[in-house]
């Protein structure tokens, strides 16, 4: 009897134990908002789910990242604001959109200073000025982890564009970027600063007459459908480093800052062969729902954007020659 007894209480308390396990370990994850403006089709949002995958994995379940897509919680700037904050944890955007709080990152978004893939990957990882650009970040409320990728800027247009004389004074969306607003006006457009979850409709409306962004952001927004001229100008290299809030990352032990760091790094380096992997891909997919796809003499685009050197120059002097200085070494260093 008292055997009995004994297995019983032996099993109550078990069932007691067993009752209250999975509600305390959930509560061990805590969790870390990454807000982002791609689509959930998009290679940024397929990245921002890897990046928490790992980043659970790496931490033991310590962290739980919540992917937040299609400007849910905020457009770009609003989101880097919240990293200021510690509204937000983790956010990915244009290089140019941190410059509004680190002034020098303009300069990224020069044209043409880089013409491939490669030689993108070479400068961002190690070029001198760059990084001492990204080290200003903490002390203005965010940090760089990683560098993920998003490709070459180029131009779906309304009407075709098959050079700058053609698309003098048209209206063209863009981010709020003070070095792409320059360059884009010196090839001939008036720029209409707008964020991008409102941009399909404004092509649709005729608000604007088309939006410049790299290839994958093109598809996944699918702006060839309201712009269905797709100019393959590549003016601009637009990679979209990831940052995590200051205040988040002085919360992490060493150990889970390394476990982040490594997360964004792999996660980074499967955005750069995805993005490279998918642009003819996605090209061909575009061509096939009927958009236009031109690849245009880069000549006249390149000679008329070089207006915006000189603005840059008067701006930000001897930051110019620095960049261009590691811009140079990386193209001859890389064909």
């Amino acid at each position: 009897m008292k055997r009995r007894t004994f297995i019983a209480r032996s099993l109550i308390t078990a069932s007691i134990a067993a009752a209250f396990a999975l509600p305390l370990s959930a509560a061990a994850a805590t969790a870390l908002k990454f807000s982002h403006t791609d689509q959930p089709g998009g290679a940024r949002h397929m990245a921002a789910e890897l990046f928490g995958k790992k980043v659970a994995e790496y931490t033991q379940g310590r962290y739980e990242v919540k992917v937040y897509p299609a400007g849910q919680l905020a457009n770009d700037p609003k989101a880097i604001e919240q990293l200021q904050l510690g509204g937000i944890d983790f956010t990915v955007s244009s290089t140019g959109s941190y410059a509004t709080h680190v002034a020098t990152l303009n300069l990224t978004m020069l044209p043409f200073i880089v013409e491939n893939y490669d030689q993108g990957w070479k400068f961002y990882d190690e070029s001198k000025w760059l990084q001492a650009q990204f080290a200003k970040a903490p002390e203005k409320g965010f940090r760089f982890l990683a560098t993920w990728e998003a490709g070459f800027r180029n131009l779906t247009t309304k009407d075709p564009a098959p050079s700058p004389d053609a698309v003098k004074g048209k209206k063209l969306r863009s981010f709020p970027n003070e070095m792409m607003r320059w360059t884009l006006e010196a090839m001939g457009f008036t720029v209409q600063i707008m964020p991008l979850p409102e941009v399909y409709l404004a092509i649709q409306q005729g608000a604007v007459a088309g939006q410049e962004n790299p290839i994958d952001t093109i598809f996944s927004n699918k702006f060839y459908e309201v712009a269905p001229n797709v100019t393959l100008t590549n003016h601009v290299y637009s990679p979209i480093p990831l940052t995590v809030s200051e205040k988040t990352w002085q919360k992490l032990s060493p150990a889970d800052q390394a476990a982040v760091t490594r997360a964004a790094k792999e996660a980074g380096e499967w955005s750069r062969k995805e993005i490279r992997g998918n642009d003819e891909r996605q090209l061909k997919e575009m061509a096939a729902k009927g958009a236009k796809v031109a690849r245009p003499d880069i000549g006249p685009w390149r000679n008329a954007a070089g207006g915006a050197y000189a603005k840059a120059k008067e701006k930000y002097g001897a930051d110019v020659d620095a960049i261009l200085a590691d811009a140079e070494a990386v193209r001859k260093a890389v064909k």
